[in-house]
């Protein structure tokens, strides 16, 4: 069993920037893609970034070059650094990972994003 745990969102104003953290109960070196997700309200889920163990990236449209995916293996973290925030990106944010084919998901964080 993984847990991934979330931390780091809140309220912020549009053009503003928060930092997403991800720490799961595994090391990070033994997780090979790691995603960010996010829910927002009447809308299905969507993925909006990942992270392979080889640090290759990959982003949707609707946020790159303005969202950033690293990883932490000292701080066993999965970073997001959202910057430019718009308030359509306002949503509860998920980490999650696939692993001997169980897919894991954390509790999410709230981003909200309003004047």
């Amino acid at each position: 069993q993984v847990q991934l745990v979330e931390s780091g969102g809140g309220l912020v104003q549009p053009g503003g920037s928060l930092r997403l953290a991800c720490v799961p109960s595994i090391s990070i070196s033994n997780i090979y893609v790691m995603d960010w997700y996010r829910q927002a309200p009447g809308k299905e889920r969507e993925r909006v970034a990942r992270i392979t163990r080889s640090g290759a990236t990959l982003y949707a449209d609707s946020v790159k070059g303005r969202f950033t995916i690293s990883r932490d293996n000292a701080k066993n973290t999965v970073w997001l650094q959202m910057n430019s925030l718009e308030p359509e990106d306002t949503a509860v944010y998920y980490c999650n990972t696939l692993l001997s084919g169980q897919d894991y998901w954390g509790q999410g964080t709230q981003v909200t994003v309003s004047s």
